[in-house]
């Protein structure tokens, strides 16, 4: 018996999803108070438990999106296309802000940029028939590619890993995985997967620079990063990727284990039992996370096995919490919230990260410094929230809690019309 849609994850989902929005788009990003930056490399913060617990939210719910296990051709499209357009929505956001065209400037280029982003968005988000989704998917990345590595000078540096780029391929193995295999078979691959990766990080020499590390820029997985995917890299390091390539081998295990967590709940088991079960699972990956981490050390840019476990236990025990009062206890009041961000998670990804990019966009002369340009962001931060507290990391995060309660009020509007949208 396949069970109704969980509330539940929707509102673990919706937490989780509000919390992104708060941590990546600070007033300030030179005062940020710690909780809500990510560990600068070994260690763990509140941010990043954010990535993991929506792969693993992101895993919980295939079980309930493709209950019958059925997989034939439409199955099989329709995971391709989906990935795709995730694949393609992460890219297109570091396009943005290198798209040019007829040598325009200032807002006509922003308005064409919107343009671009309301054409790509419709191509993504719009709803059709799972082969055109995918022929769509298909051109636009063939296009992205074209743009890369074509030798055009705008796109040459531009960054193809991401996000969405991860949470897409991510989707694609655990979903084939979640219908062509049993949960023994899912228990050992995810196994697999986390042994794999730490022998490779720790004991594989890294060509050019020499004995196994786990360093910024000289371990393996930067290596291969740079190897394979130079000059198209994190701005920030311009060497290796945090989302790059053989550190999302052991992102596929942490989608895994939300697989396995769905299979549970869609079981015909009791919700005590469901219950039990959560939590001792929960607090065993938990523990076994904090006794790697001796050796393996919790890390989110590596995504270390310890960071997978440590993160899936923590993002089931809370899952746990939210399944008891809502979903057990049947307590829905004081959710509605998060509820709100949790349907329409995807238009969130989508946009939250192209309007600041829109509003540095508009520039106008500064009336305090008349030699410089300001622009719109910088201006709304500066002269409308900054000036009203004394402490800059209180008025970093009131930038962040305001930038995010306009979302609240678009997603809101959006599910009183019940407009979903999704890829």
């Amino acid at each position: 018996m396949v069970k109704e849609r969980l509330i539940s994850l929707d509102i673990f989902r919706g937490l989780t999803v509000l919390m992104m929005t708060i941590v990546n788009n600070p007033g300030d990003w030179s005062a940020i108070y710690p909780p809500l930056e990510h560990a600068d490399w070994n260690g763990w913060t509140p941010t990043d438990l954010v990535f993991p617990f929506f792969i693993l939210i992101m895993g919980v719910a295939i079980p309930f999106a493709l209950p019958s296990k059925t997989f034939d051709v439409a199955t099989f499209t329709k995971i391709v296309a989906r990935s795709l357009r995730i694949i393609c929505l992460g890219i297109f956001f570091n396009y943005f802000g290198k798209i040019q065209l007829f040598e325009l400037e200032g807002i006509p280029l922003l308005l064409a940029r919107l343009a671009i982003t309301f054409g790509v968005g419709y191509a993504l988000l719009g709803n059709f028939n799972s082969k055109i989704k995918l022929y769509l998917a298909l051109t636009i990345f063939a296009a992205y590619l074209f743009l890369a590595f074509g030798g055009i000078e705008a796109y040459k540096e531009v960054r193809l890993p991401g996000v969405l780029q991860r949470i897409g391929i991510v989707y694609f193995f655990i979903s084939l995985l979640y219908l062509k295999t049993n949960q023994k078979t899912q228990i050992i691959t995810a196994i697999a997967l986390l042994l794999g990766y730490w022998m490779l990080m720790t004991l594989i020499p890294v060509p050019g620079i020499g004995e196994a590390n786990l360093e910024k820029g000289t371990n393996l997985a930067a290596w291969l990063d740079n190897a394979l995917l130079k000059d198209h890299l994190w701005v920030y390091s311009k060497t290796w990727d945090p989302e790059g390539i053989l550190s999302t081998l052991p992102a596929i295990a942490t989608g895994i284990i939300g697989i396995l967590i769905g299979q549970l709940l869609n079981s015909n088991i009791s919700k005590l039992e469901v219950l039990k079960k959560m939590i001792i699972t929960g607090s065993v990956l938990l523990l076994l996370g904090l006794l790697w981490n001796s050796i393996f050390p919790i890390n989110k840019s590596l995504w270390t096995s310890s960071y997978v476990l440590f993160t899936a236990g923590l993002g089931i025990l809370v899952f746990t919490f939210f399944y008891y009062i809502i979903d057990t206890l049947n307590i829905k009041n004081g959710f509605k919230l998060f509820l709100i961000w949790g349907v329409n998670p995807m238009i969130v990804f989508s946009f939250s990260q192209i309007i600041p990019q829109g509003l540095r966009m508009i520039q106008f002369q500064n009336t305090q410094i008349p030699s410089e340009q300001i622009n719109l962001q910088q201006y709304l931060y500066s002269f409308w929230i900054l000036p009203s507290f004394n402490n800059p990391m209180t008025a970093s995060l009131a930038g962040a809690l305001i930038y995010s309660c306009i979302w609240s009020f678009i997603l809101w509007l959006f599910y009183k019309n019940r407009l979903i949208f999704k890829v």
